[in-house]
């Protein structure tokens, strides 16, 4: 009986291990080997060994790419994490009405990436446009015009498609802390700040390490909206990485040195993930 549910488990198991092989493993020992070679996507490429690497070094327009990538996801991840913490506490709170408030949050995740960039395109346009007129204010008429106001635009938007979803992961945690504690902190007289911090919070810890990589992964590798905002203007000032590594392949047709970008990003991200991973969890522990 247990050899026969080992076989059906491999059963089950192996049409997802070959699809993860051929659609993630394969391409992914592929792309390390195009980025020692010079492959322009039309000829097969020669053996240049780490001569792309040494080219990324002195390549200003990547690192302004990482700065510009880090900065939003910095910025990005803090906000969505605190609005959809808050969002998780006000819908879990006891009131009539609390269910349609989580449908309202959680929607703007169901609009895909590029579709949503294009809605908020136009809403920058032309509703900033009138009423920068209305309130005489030009700068509101330039709002996707210029690095800073094409920045905080790229935030808003990420912001207000991810929190609905964070706070879903949120809520699962919070409602399974146990009352008892809650009631006990009331007794000792504690106030909302501090049951929240020192009750709710290390209990909702691994919910904080999911949400905290869950954005931090989407803020990274940004590419949908980045296009459909500002498209890396003005003069690649607004580009986040996953573009320009995408113009440096498909546009300057440089698919070798596109690899060799995709594997630095790749570590680089795999680095502060793994980190943030480390520390959260050690955190669990001690709550």
């Amino acid at each position: 009986m247990k050899h026969q549910r080992k076989m059906w488990f491999y059963l089950f198991a192996a049409p997802v291990v070959i699809a993860l092989i051929l659609v993630v493993v394969v391409p992914f020992l592929y792309g390390i080997y195009y980025s020692f070679t010079d492959w322009d996507a039309v000829a097969r490429g020669n053996f240049v060994g780490i001569e792309n690497y040494q080219k990324l070094i002195h390549d200003e327009g990547f690192r302004n790419a990482i700065w510009f990538t880090v900065k939003f996801a910095v910025v990005s991840i803090v906000l969505i994490n605190i609005i959809g913490l808050g969002l998780a506490l006000l819908v879990t709170s006891k009131f009539k009405g609390a269910n349609l408030l989580r449908t309202i949050f959680f929607m703007p995740n169901l609009i895909g990436g590029l579709i949503l960039g294009f809605i908020w395109q136009f809403i920058f346009i032309n509703a900033f446009s009138a009423m920068g007129d209305f309130f005489g204010n030009p700068g509101l008429k330039t709002w996707l015009s210029t690095t800073q106001t094409g920045f905080w635009a790229m935030v808003i938007v990420m912001c207000w498609q991810m929190s609905g979803y964070i706070m879903v992961i949120y809520i699962s945690y919070l409602q399974g802390v146990d009352e008892s504690l809650l009631e006990a902190a009331d007794l000792d007289g504690a106030t909302p700040w501090q049951k929240f911090w020192n009750v709710r919070f290390p209990l909702i810890m691994p919910g904080f390490t999911v949400s905290l990589f869950m954005t931090l992964s989407n803020c990274f590798k940004l590419y949908d909206q980045n296009l459909s905002l500002t498209n890396g203007g003005p003069y690649n000032s607004t580009q986040m990485v996953a573009m320009n590594i995408y113009n440096t392949a498909f546009v300057e047709n440089k698919m070798g040195y596109a690899q060799s970008k995709a594997v630095v990003f790749f570590l680089f991200v795999a680095i502060i993930s793994l980190t943030q991973v480390y520390v959260t969890k050690r955190k669990e522990v001690e709550a």
